[in-house]
C-alpha cells in the first residue's frame, strides 16, 4: 500500500487533484536512494614527448534525484592501475571479486580494442563504488579530482585565476556528487580556492559567498588552519560589501585569543597557494 495518502501533504484541501499528485512525486523523489553512477561516453587518443595513450572520458552523475549538471574527467588507463594499487594496499581482501581490465600489450589502438576497454573500464568504476569501503575511501574521490585540482592551483599561482576557476568549478561538482561518502571537509579546499580566485578577479560577493560555504565544516571538525584566514577573508570582504561582520569578527578575535597568535600566520591566498605543490 502507497504510505502516501493526500491527508499527509500540507494544505491538501486547498490542492486540486493535479497538484497534490505532482507534490506527491516530489515527496517520493526526495526520499529516493541516492546512488552515483559511472558512464565513459567517450575516448581519444593523445600523444605526449615519447608515447600515445587513450584518454576516457569519465561522465559521474547522480540518480535517485535530478541532475541536470553533466560533469566529467578525462582519465588514462595507467590512472585507473594507479587507483588499483592504492586501493589494494588500503583493502586487499576486499577487493578480491574486483578485477582491474589487464593492460593490452599489442592492438591497443584498434577501434574494436579501445570500445572493449571502455565498457571493461566502466564495469569497474561500477563495482569498485559497489564496494563500501571503496565509497568512503579519500582514494576513490581523488580519482575524480586530484588532477583538476593541481592543474588549477598551478593556474592560480601563476595568477591564471579565470583558467583556475574553470577547474575549481569541475573539482567541486564533482565532489559534491561523492560528499555523501566523503568525509563533510572535502570540499574545504576548494571552496577556498574559488574564493581566492573570486577575491583577485574583483567579485567579492562570489568570494564571500565561497568562504562562508567553506566555514561551517571547518568550524565543526576544527579545521584551524582553514578557521582563521577564512573569517580574516569574510571579515575583508563583508566589510567591503556591507555585510553584518560584528559575529564573525568576536569569533576571530576568540581564535586568535586562544592560540595567542602563534599557530595562524598566513593568510587564506597563502594557505590555498601552498596546497597541491
Amino acid at each position: 500500500m502507497d504510505p502516501f495518502t493526500p491527508d499527509d501533504l500540507p494544505g491538501c484541501s486547498s490542492l486540486t487533484t493535479k497538484e497534490l499528485q505532482q507534490n506527491l512525486r516530489q515527496t517520493k523523489q526526495r526520499e529516493r536512494p541516492v546512488r552515483l553512477l559511472f558512464e565513459i561516453t567517450s575516448t581519444r587518443i593523445a600523444e605526449g614527448p615519447l608515447t600515445k595513450y587513450v584518454l576516457y572520458e569519465v561522465v559521474v552523475m547522480r540518480s535517485g534525484s535530478f541532475d541536470s549538471r553533466r560533469v566529467s574527467v578525462e582519465r588514462r588507463y595507467s590512472d585507473f592501475a594507479h587507483l588499483h594499487q592504492l586501493l589494494l594496499q588500503e583493502f586487499d581482501s576486499e577487493l578480491e571479486e574486483v578485477l582491474l581490465p589487464r593492460k593490452l600489450l599489442t592492438g591497443n589502438f584498434s577501434p574494436e580494442s579501445i570500445s572493449e576497454r571502455r565498457l571493461a573500464l566502466q564495469d569497474y568504476l561500477a563495482k569498485l563504488y559497489a564496494t563500501r569501503c571503496v565509497r568512503h575511501s579519500h582514494h576513490f574521490a581523488s580519482f575524480f579530482t586530484e588532477q583538476e585540482q593541481r592543474r588549477a592551483h598551478g593556474l592560480l599561482r601563476a595568477g591564471q585565476f579565470n583558467a583556475a576557476l574553470e577547474q575549481l568549478e569541475t573539482v567541486l561538482e564533482i565532489q559534491e556528487k561523492l560528499l555523501p561518502w566523503q568525509k563533510p571537509t572535502l570540499t574545504v579546499p576548494t571552496l577556498s580556492a574559488l574564493a581566492v580566485c573570486h577575491r583577485d578577479l574583483d567579485e567579492p560577493d562570489r568570494a564571500f559567498a565561497a568562504a562562508h560555504r567553506a566555514l561551517p565544516p571547518v568550524r565543526r571538525y576544527g579545521q584551524k588552519r582553514y578557521r582563521v584566514s577564512l573569517l580574516e577573508l569574510l571579515v575583508d570582504v563583508g566589510y567591503l560589501l556591507g555585510r553584518p561582520v560584528a559575529q564573525l569578527q568576536e569569533e576571530l578575535r576568540a581564535l586568535r585569543d586562544a592560540e595567542r597568535g602563534e599557530t595562524f600566520s598566513c593568510s587564506l591566498k597563502e594557505l590555498v597557494i601552498n596546497e597541491f605543490v
